[in-house]
């Protein structure tokens, strides 16, 4: 019997040539801090698929899969769908559904009195939003000083250190010299911030044959792809930075030829042990900052014509003493403590290493000869025929930022930079505009109100003296976070991290609601979680909430918004306007300045949801702005009261911070001719759409190294807003700035710390960068807790977003502790052992895997897999929830001895990676991680799978359309 296969009958009817969309649409990513410029094709009215725009100036094109997978974020069925109110207890999770007109009219009843009342009773705290201009903006004009952005529990060590010294900083506001470096030092760089354009650059750093050492406990990501890995022990990065210096300075493999030209190596700086000048740098007259000339003797150090002695003692006319900051630079880091083998054991680093590391950073610097053709006219009128450049970068995130010393350690680097003259010159470091800024930056934080009940300035700013802390008459923190006290001086970006525990506490004082923006902080943003979770919902013996009211915005169904009182569902990034703002946090590259936005692709009310109703959510930065409006809030209203912006779109551009600047910096002037600067155009946004989401200006090539003292990049600086004056911009190896706290706390000045501070303000405000146990890791701790714990971000998921996301799932589900196979042989465990974690604070218990990419003292996971149950719709058996877990129930929110924040003492920054602990092989016979919560009572996802793309793929075939596609 003879069979006859019909290929015809059993092939599917495909089209190999399918069109990708009937529409694109250019607009910027969210799906990290990258912000990337996407393409999302759509059909129908539906997304189709999302790729990277390859106009765009920030990835080129590249797109990562958090990008590809913004698809699913914007389909999620953890999108909330309406305003909901509180009906059960807080934290439960029972809301009644309540339409916006009574949603902002309950928003209203509660702030408006606090308003009339006592502005700083509002807290107002947002998370990971881009949209800072705005938010510090309407703090400002509500009167609050109790404002602050994530910054502190993520990088204000990083921005701190970096715009104290050299007016710029790592993070994503500066970039190596991609096309010219020939050595990359990496420190403490996870995969999850400014991916795709450092994915570029590796790229051609890898192609060209340049060497890149990554300094971190763990290999992972752009560290399994470097030359060489240090796997160096937490918190001790500023110590094998100094290490580095001593060798430096040691074989005199310096350019101090630099340093005078460019930085403050040759200030003089008073000797007055016990006086108030003391460590303060010598002036003249007429306040001018002196150096001491060879054949002149004190001179104004700004001058040209000047030869500077950079090392010895003189004395000044009136007789005081000064010497160089180079000298005391030279007699702190020439110290044997510093030298390679005192250091070695500490940070697990060979001696050997560490002077190796010193002889190639030199002569990568030194010996490379890198010289490009470029005339440029420096800021003295001086002509140079080229740009001499120092082929070495370097490159830092929160590896380093995020412990107690971190501070300091960020300012190592940068005199590690600053030696090699290895800052803003071709091969090097470069500042992305606008940096660099004044040192420091003239915005100080808002103290007082204006007449219309406004703060003189934004609640965020930088400190330059002790009279600029936000105390009362006693020294005592007028914040409820206690920013900006002298607990934590130069808090610049606040601390979120200690708001909730400080108004459950009343310390201050009491607040009365509490406003919050995608900020999860009663789980993976928490410090402490499971107590956070205690502060939000206890209450006095009366019943009622020790913090009274709170109102929550977020466009999922997180773990925080159980905790609201009131919840303003926002949209998801494909359904609204934002702005990427030069006010903000900019995109520039070295060469350019760049901005972009987000605009409505979809109408939410549109979107397909699980139970088939439309969504009616709106845009987070619009409600505020309507809230400004019926709170008549300056600014907000005209002088009739009526509303002054329609929605966020009409803030973007027609507001003006000042006289001719805006959100936008692109197509300015009625005619949208300007740049920079000019009066609002009304069809800008439309401009930005038609050139691809984004504008950018190249900065001149004669201006685009030496940026803090180019006479032609400090004019285009000024041109644009960037920099206040064409003067050059000093770095500063010495911080006069710190030592002004430092002469308050030994009792000079008018303005000085309450006595319980003073010892605290004078050891850690050293104007010289310092280096010191990180505090939970002092010699009880280390010999009771033998572990350093620590996490790292995943390159396929960012924050606690993207673990809901049903296409990056599918990459990863939960996560474990991972422990080196020498430490796992150590305490007796094997692959897959269920073992309890202990911290001074607390313990959790989870799964092991052994890995050898880690510092065998250090064991880690990866950061926000861990899901409460109920939470973000996914099922009660999600591994997420079952099996995954956080490091953050082992993290307390105050140090080891309770007397202040688990935080750096300079900057308040959260000291995440300070942690310590111990394992031990678990009793435990349950299948899954501790603690475990009761579940949220969210409405559940639906138990059918997640499915996307059928419907477009027989778009040509409708009779063979899929009916078990739950996407469009």
């Amino acid at each position: 019997m003879r069979f006859f296969y019909n290929r015809r009958m059993r092939e599917p009817q495909l089209n190999p040539s399918p069109s990708p969309g009937d529409a694109v649409h250019a607009t910027t990513c969210y799906m990290c801090a990258c912000r990337c410029g996407i393409k999302v094709w759509t059909l129908e009215g539906r997304i189709r698929y999302i790729q990277g725009n390859p106009d765009h100036p920030v990835n080129r094109g590249v797109l990562c899969a958090k990008g590809s997978a913004g698809l699913m974020q914007h389909y999620s069925p953890a999108r909330l769908t309406r305003p909901l109110l509180r009906v059960g207890e807080r934290g439960k999770g029972e809301f009644k559904e309540i339409g916006w007109d009574e949603a902002m009219a309950i928003a209203t009843s509660w702030l408006a009195p606090i308003r009339a009342r006592n502005p700083d009773e509002l807290a107002f705290f947002t998370g990971r939003d881009q949209s800072q201009a705005l938010t510090g903006w309407w703090a400002q004009q509500f009167g609050t000083v109790n404002y602050a952005a994530h910054g502190g529990f993520c990088s204000v060590n990083m921005a701190a250190g970096g715009l104290y010294t050299l007016g710029g900083s790592f993070w994503e506001f500066g970039e190596p010299d991609w096309d010219h470096t020939q050595y990359l030092m990496l420190w403490g760089v996870a995969e999850d911030h400014d991916s795709n354009p450092i994915k570029l650059g590796l790229g051609k750093l890898k192609a060209r044959g340049a060497k890149i050492v990554a300094v971190n406990p763990v290999r992972s990501g752009y560290g399994a792809i470097a030359d060489e890995w240090i796997g160096i022990r937490p918190g001790t990065d500023g110590l094998f930075a100094f290490a580095l210096i001593h060798e430096l300075l040691r074989s005199d493999r310096i350019d101090l030829d630099y340093l005078v030209r460019y930085a403050n190596a040759h200030w003089l700086v008073v000797r007055n042990p016990g006086g108030a000048d003391d460590g303060l740098f010598a002036r003249d007259l007429d306040g001018n900052v002196l150096c001491w000339d060879r054949e002149r003797g004190a001179v104004d150090a700004r001058a040209v014509d000047t030869t500077p002695m950079v090392v010895g003692e003189y004395t000044l006319p009136g007789g005081r003493t000064a010497v160089p900051v180079f000298q005391l630079l030279a007699e702190r880091y020439l110290d044997p403590q510093y030298a390679p083998d005192a250091v070695s054991e500490r940070c697990g680093i060979p001696g050997d290493t560490i002077r190796r590391i010193a002889r190639e950073l030199a002569s990568a610097a030194f010996d490379s000869k890198l010289s490009l053709p470029i005339a440029w006219t420096d800021a003295w009128g001086r002509e140079h025929a080229t740009m001499e450049g120092r082929a070495v970068s370097m490159h830092a995130m929160r590896g380093i930022s995020a412990h107690s010393n971190g501070f300091h350690t960020c300012r190592a680097l940068h005199v590690l930079q600053l030696l090699l003259g290895a800052v803003d010159a071709p091969g090097s470091f470069r500042f992305q505009p606008p940096f660099p800024k004044p040192i420091p930056p003239g915005n100080r934080p808002g103290k007082a109100r204006r007449a219309d009940g406004g703060l003189d300035s934004t609640p965020l700013g930088f400190v330059h003296a002790p009279e600029d802390l936000v105390v009362d008459a006693d020294g005592q923190p007028r914040r409820i976070d206690h920013a900006y006290s002298w607990a934590y001086p130069l808090a610049a970006h606040g601390m979120m991290h200690t708001m909730i525990r400080n108004a459950w506490a009343g310390d201050p004082y009491r607040i009365d609601t509490l406003l919050m923006f995608m900020a999860n902080m009663s789980w993976n943003s928490a410090m402490n979680t499971s107590e956070t979770m205690h502060w939000l919902t206890d209450t006095f013996e009366d019943g009622e909430y020790r913090i009274p009211r709170i109102i929550y915005s977020d466009a999922y169904a997180s773990e925080m918004v159980a905790y609201a009182d009131l919840v303003l569902p926002d949209t998801t990034y494909l359904e609204r306007h934002d702005a990427i703002s030069l006010l903000d946090r900019p995109i520039s590259d070295a060469d350019c300045a760049s901005d972009a936005i987000r605009h409505p692709i979809f109408d939410s009310a549109t979107q397909p949801t699980d139970d088939g109703r439309p969504r009616d959510v709106r845009g987070f930065q619009t409600v505020l702005l309507e809230l400004g409006a019926r709170l008549g809030l300056p600014g907000m209203v005209e002088a009739d009261g009526a509303p002054k912006y329609a929605d966020y779109a009409d803030y973007i551009v027609n507001h003006e911070r000042t006289p001719g600047v805006g959100l936008l910096a692109g197509w300015r002037g009625e005619d949208g001719s300007l740049e920079g600067k000019g009066a609002p155009n009304p069809h800008q946004l439309q401009q930005y759409i038609a050139h691809g989401g984004f504008w950018h200006s190249p900065i001149p090539e004669s201006a685009r190294y030496y940026k803090m003292a180019n006479r032609d990049y400090l004019r285009w600086a000024h041109g644009f807003g960037f920099v206040p004056n064409e003067q050059p911009i000093v770095m500063q190896l010495y911080s006069e700035t710190l030592q002004k706290f430092r002469l308050a706390a030994l009792g000079h000045g008018a303005h000085q710390p309450p006595d319980e501070h003073r010892t605290r303000v004078a050891t850690y405000f050293d104007p010289l960068p310092i280096w010191y146990e990180p505090f939970e890791h002092d010699q009880t701790s280390r010999e009771t807790y033998p572990l350093s714990a620590i996490t790292q971000r995943p390159m396929h998921m960012y924050h606690a977003w993207h673990s809901q996301n049903a296409w990056l799932r599918q990459i990863q589900t939960r996560n474990a502790l991972f422990v080196h196979p020498d430490t796992g042989a150590r305490y007796g465990l094997a692959e897959d052992d269920w073992v309890d974690v202990d911290s001074h604070h607390g313990t959790i218990t989870v799964q092991v895997r052994f890995a050898g990419n880690v510092q065998p003292d250090t064991v880690w996971t990866w950061n926000a897999i861990g899901k409460r149950r109920g939470a973000w719709r996914l099922s009660k058996d999600a591994p997420e929830s079952k099996r995954g877990f956080l490091l953050n129930h082992l993290i307390s929110d105050v140090t080891p001895k309770g007397d202040y924040a688990n935080a750096d003492p300079v900057t308040g920054q959260a000291a995440w990676f300070d942690l310590r602990v111990r394992i031990r092989k678990s009793d435990a016979t349950a299948d899954e991680s501790a603690p475990q919560f009761a579940p949220l009572q969210f409405k559940p996802a639906p138990d059918h799978p997640l499915r996307y793309g059928a419907k477009s793929r027989n778009h040509e075939h409708p009779s063979k359309t899929s009916t078990d596609d739950t996407l469009p």
